[in-house]
């Protein structure tokens, strides 16, 4: 019984990811304006999808995604500059909402890592090809 109730959750679970609501006004149309249409493609495309984690707004077909597509089409129609609306969402979702988050203690590790890693490498490669030498 409680595998069946399992299986049941893990189907019923994508069904869950979206709601019935018709998507947002500018999420799936463009600007009239080519210009601002530009500028806001380009902006989504330096955002990550927070559902789908490894696409950007402008790739993604999750309805979050859709919500944010058309936040930002809105505010560029508006006259808001890029670098406003994206300090907007970072505030609103984390550092995480950007592929290229700011170096700061939390985010520290992911700046840090792969060069210690590349100087472990380094170092075991030149132990290595001493053994050899010698």
């Amino acid at each position: 019984m409680k595998r069946l109730a399992i299986l049941l959750a893990l189907l019923a679970s994508p069904a869950l990811a979206d709601s019935n609501r018709p998507p947002a006004a500018l999420a799936y149309s463009q600007l009239p304006d080519p210009a601002q249409e530009s500028e806001a493609k380009a902006l989504m495309e330096t955002l990550r999808c927070l559902v789908c984690q490894g696409q950007s707004i402008a790739d993604s077909d999750a309805e979050m995604a859709g919500d944010m597509r058309a936040l930002v089409r809105e505010r560029i129609a508006r006259g808001e500059k890029p670098g406003a609306i994206r300090r907007y969402l970072v505030q609103r979702y984390g550092d995480y909402v950007t592929y290229d988050p700011p170096l700061s203690w939390v985010t520290a590790p992911l700046w840090i890592a792969p060069l210690l890693l590349l100087a472990i490498g380094l170092l075991l490669a030149r132990r290595l090809f001493r053994k050899e030498a010698a």
